[in-house]
């Protein structure tokens, strides 16, 4: 139910009223004020109580939400979408079977559907929101498989003297390495090149 009209003595009783029945706070509604309370002779004959409409705003995780299971709907997955806090912003973990078409080759098709689910989100908010996207744990491995890849580089530099370039990455996935050799005591880290094609350099401190 998205929205109600209802009737009450004031048009603060209509309000209440109609927040009870859509059931959120009155900071997730717009009211609209469709006829004003009428006292009436007296004060009873002709008297008429005030109607107000109440809409429910969009809330951005769960219009985020809808948005993420008509894809899923779409490419005939049936996906549980389970929300937690985390330090980097909120993420919505995915759970289901053959999760893999959602992930991609390396994560590009699951980075390409969190930024659209950060699009939806952020069109009903009124601030920034920040939504990580993952499934089946794929953040937290493709962080260890990129540390790893980072100190065998950065290994290599030390023992060739040479810098290496790293093929073109997410800003996310050069944050990661970036992040873990910021204290190589040998090694020192920059990107070079512009969006999508960005690299990150390893050389010689």
């Amino acid at each position: 139910m998205k929205k109600v009209v209802v009737s009450g003595k004031t048009v603060a009783d209509a309000v209440r009223l109609g927040l009870t029945q859509l059931g959120v706070a009155e900071d997730r509604v717009q009211v609209t004020v469709l006829e004003q309370p009428v006292k009436g002779f007296f004060g009873l004959i002709g008297a008429k109580d005030a109607k107000v409409e109440v809409e429910k705003l969009p809330d951005p995780l769960e219009e985020a939400e809808i948005f993420l299971q008509d894809v899923c709907s779409t490419m005939n997955l049936a996906v549980k979408v389970e929300r937690t806090e985390t330090a980097e912003g909120l993420t919505f973990n995915l759970t289901g079977p053959e999760l893999g078409m959602l992930i991609g080759r390396r994560g590009q098709t699951l980075d390409a559907l969190q930024y659209l689910v950060n699009i939806v989100a952020n069109r009903y908010s009124d601030t920034h929101l920040k939504i990580i996207l993952d499934a089946e744990q794929f953040r937290e491995r493709r962080r260890k498989t990129l540390e790893d890849l980072a100190r065998r580089l950065a290994d290599r530099v030390v023992r060739t003297r040479k810098e290496m370039v790293l093929e073109p990455m997410p800003p996310q996935e050069r944050k990661v390495i970036h992040s873990y050799l910021q204290t190589h005591h040998a090694v020192k880290t920059f990107s070079k090149g512009e969006e999508p094609n960005r690299r990150i350099v390893i050389t010689l401190r």
